[in-house]
């Protein structure tokens, strides 16, 4: 007879949850409050002025754009003010569509919205990343840019996105927000595309809670991004605001990352290689357990060498047993849930109904023919989405906790799946 769940009434697989799998935050220890204290001492929170800069922020920017072998980084104050700059970076505004997955955070198409664009929805295949074949329908005349975002740690199939961008002149921005440290055949994630962010935010692979990172080889690109993060000035040529009205200056925002986060991110960041190596290897032990279980079935991972780790992700036979699985998980005191409710990104009231802060309709309202969303209109991430079930794991996990998701999987599954 099967043991009874826990939902039922049977005794959890655990008694107490598992560790939190917040990935960067859980690794915190003295090195990032010595950091901290450092600036505190130095009455320098400031990136660029103070009593006694110590260029913390600088310094992670240099030691970013080395880790990841690219020519510029520019630390900003978060994922969605990376992603502000690079598309104003890229030239994006008024009049111009921006292709975006169907599967990504609202901050991805909200951005396109704030720069002034529109997104357009591509559908996503059993990744949950933009699938390249529904790229080349979404274009159009009025396509300026492509955000792929890679989610939860597994890379996008970068060569055959770029393939489709490159013929139709369109900018690449990876959103690798939530997959800092994967790796699609031995290339990082957020150095494929023409200009590319990062996350530091609290749920993210390293953390300052809040922060972000815009990283390009292109030069122009990397001026443009600088100019934008900082009202338009670009300081370490000019000192201050440019009288130089041959130059390419403009009006931009405040996205300048403090020197407190800049501490962090430094720390984090040589941390990553520990943190993905960890929860790799938790990972694996999840997987290995669970192969061949009746009814589980996983994402599919694009490079399994490149995958970050940091989540599974279970694609079952139907929403029903989507859901019933993920409460049956939960009873068991094996966090689980379904990424995005469930549900595409363009479904969220805000997108779907082209709701802004003002009611004029921009920047819905730019072109000849209206942009208009439907439900449908990306069939496999409904499907997709609908049926999935998520597991973060994180770099404090012991190998006994791996053992107990996979008991608990093969609890579950046997009378839920």
């Amino acid at each position: 007879m099967s043991e009874k769940l826990a939902i039922n009434g049977g005794t959890p697989v655990r008694k107490n949850p598992l560790p939190p799998s917040y990935p960067g935050a859980t690794m915190f220890n003295a090195e990032e409050t010595v950091g901290l204290a450092e600036v505190v001492a130095a009455k320098s929170p400031f990136r660029f002025y103070g009593p006694n800069c110590l260029g913390k922020t600088k310094q992670f920017e240099k030691d970013l754009a080395k880790m990841f072998g690219v020519k510029h980084a520019l630390a900003v104050t978060s994922g969605t003010a990376a992603l502000m700059c690079a598309l104003k970076a890229a030239g994006v505004g008024a009049g111009d569509k921006v292709i975006v997955p169907a599967c990504t955070f609202i901050a991805t198409p909200g951005a396109v919205v704030c720069a002034g664009g529109v997104p357009v929805f591509a559908d996503i295949d059993e990744s949950l990343s933009m699938d390249p074949d529904d790229i080349e329908r979404h274009i159009d005349k009025y396509t300026k840019a492509i955000i792929c975002v890679p989610i939860l740690g597994n890379p996008c199939q970068m060569d055959r996105i770029m393939e489709v961008a490159n013929r139709h002149h369109l900018t690449v921005i990876e959103d690798a927000a939530q997959s800092c440290g994967s790796s699609y055949h031995g290339k990082l994630s957020g150095t494929f595309g023409h200009i590319n962010t990062f996350s530091l935010q609290m749920n993210k692979i390293i953390t300052t809670g809040e922060g972000g990172a815009v990283v390009t080889d292109d030069p122009k690109l990397y001026e443009r991004a600088v100019r934008y993060h900082d009202q338009g000035m670009f300081r370490e040529r000019e000192g201050f605001l440019n009288v130089n009205e041959n130059e390419d200056v403009f009006v931009g925002e405040d996205y300048r990352m403090n020197e407190f986060s800049g501490a962090v991110a430094l720390v984090q960041l040589h941390k990553l290689p520990e943190i993905i190596s960890r929860m790799r290897h938790i990972k694996k032990i999840i997987k290995d357990g669970l192969r061949n279980v009746p009814g589980i079935g996983f994402r599919r991972i694009n490079d399994e060498a490149g995958d970050a780790g940091n989540a599974i992700i279970f694609l079952l036979e139907s929403q029903t047993k989507a859901v019933a699985f993920v409460r049956a998980l939960c009873a068991e005191n094996i966090s689980t849930y379904q990424l995005y409710s469930g549900i595409p990104i363009y479904m969220q009231p805000q997108i779907f109904r082209q709701r802004t802060a003002d009611n004029s309709g921009f920047p819905f309202n730019q072109f000849d023919k209206p942009v208009v969303y439907t439900e449908d209109m990306c069939p496999h991430a409904l499907d997709i989405l609908s049926r999935n079930a998520v597991i973060n794991v994180g770099p404090t996990w012991t190998e006994q906790d791996a053992q107990d998701v996979v008991a608990a999987v093969k609890k579950v599954a046997a009378q839920v799946l």
